[in-house]
């Protein structure tokens, strides 16, 4: 599908530049060499201490720098801002952006908690005209599109069942130093927000909306060594739920970051009646088919005959990667801005995510429901 691109050059600001940081930077480098359309104006890049935002704005080619987040989203250049930093400043920085009339691209998790999530989503709603768009780039993989196409066409007949794990390791050491993501305060939720968030993303996507979750969370690690003392960890290394969906099908998830050797294992499964489709994240190039009748399942290399990987790469099977999600993410955003469809997640779609990790977290082996 050819989507609508900006005939004028949009001015961004980005707040932060870590890992996330810079994955937004290298997406607004390379989305109009990639899609097409004006190429954005890199106006404002924003991090602490100044000298870093110096640093920075330099090799990421912005034209100014501040350490100002509150200048750099009121600048009268900037029409959209990039929001990339610690999890307790995304609801007063996307709020200051919609209430400046900026267009916001925010990284996942949405919000510290619920009520904040709300807030935000009530708030983009009351400014209809202004595009907001959430982090949750592995819902762009060419191979993830293409399974979500497929079930939609009924490749494999009545989805019955999902089966989804994401799982990583960043937090199984338990001498890792204790910090500011293992608090409620700034944090939020732990492996629900920041891994399993991902996996809830893709099982909407995959099944449509979910109804109950019964869930169980652990602290595997409780205390962690901090310059004054060992200090406690406050949200979850670990959750696993079960999960009914709207359409009547049933589904099992579980996230850990503590789980020893994984690295990115978001897996997940889906199981109809006339088939099934799998997918690894660890390995995700590859799509596997099985429909009913055949002896086992058919990998299916991605390629130009999936979504958007022919815009990057004319051959199949050449591989495609993380950053080439984050373009995807970023030629969604600025084409919903000229008029095109929204492909979300926005705001509103993003509280549903954000309602089912809340319940997983509040479920202590109880059902709730959605």
């Amino acid at each position: 599908m050819t989507r609508p691109m900006p005939e004028n050059s949009l001015g961004v600001a980005l707040i932060g530049t870590g890992f996330m940081g810079k994955c937004h930077a290298m997406a607004w480098r390379t989305v109009a060499a990639t899609f097409g359309g004006a190429h954005p104006r890199l106006e404002i890049l924003c991090d602490t201490p100044e000298s870093r935002a110096h640093a920075y704005a330099g090799q990421f080619g912005f034209a100014r720098a501040t350490a100002d987040w509150h200048a750099a989203i009121a600048d009268d250049a900037v029409d959209v801002v990039s929001i990339t930093t610690p999890n307790g400043l995304h609801r007063p920085m996307a709020e200051a952006a919609l209430r400046a009339g900026k267009h916001v691209w925010l990284e996942k998790p949405m919000a510290l908690t619920l009520a904040d999530a709300e807030a935000m989503a009530q708030l983009a709603a009351q400014n209809p005209d202004r595009v907001t768009i959430l982090g949750y780039n592995y819902l762009r993989s060419p191979a993830f599109q293409a399974a979500v196409g497929l079930i939609r066409s009924g490749a494999i007949g009545t989805p019955h069942a999902f089966r989804g794990v994401y799982d990583e390791d960043y937090s199984a050491d338990p001498t890792l130093p204790w910090s500011w993501r293992m608090t409620h305060k700034e944090g939020g939720l732990g492996a629900l927000g920041d891994l399993g968030c991902h996996l809830v993303s893709q099982m909407v996507a995959l099944m449509g909306d979910v109804t109950q979750v019964t869930a169980m969370t652990q602290i595997s690690i409780p205390m962690r060594p901090a310059p004054d003392g060992d200090k406690p960890v406050e949200n979850e290394d670990s959750a696993l739920a079960l999960v009914r969906f709207a359409s009547g099908a049933q589904g099992s998830f579980a996230t850990s970051r503590v789980a020893r050797g994984r690295k990115c294992r978001l897996q997940w499964e889906v199981h109809g009646s006339g088939g099934t489709i799998t997918f690894d994240q660890e390995n995700m190039n590859a799509l596997w088919l099985h429909r009913a009748g055949e002896a086992g399942f058919t990998r299916h290399l991605t390629g130009p005959d999936q979504p958007d990987y022919a815009a990057f790469c004319p051959a199949p099977g050449h591989n495609f990667g993380f950053n080439e999600q984050k373009v995807i993410e970023a030629r969604d955003l600025i084409s919903a801005i000229a008029g095109g469809p929204s492909c979300g997640p926005d705001f509103a779609a993003g509280l549903k995510i954000e309602r089912v990790i809340h319940a997983m977290a509040t479920s202590n082996g109880r059902p709730v429901e959605l």
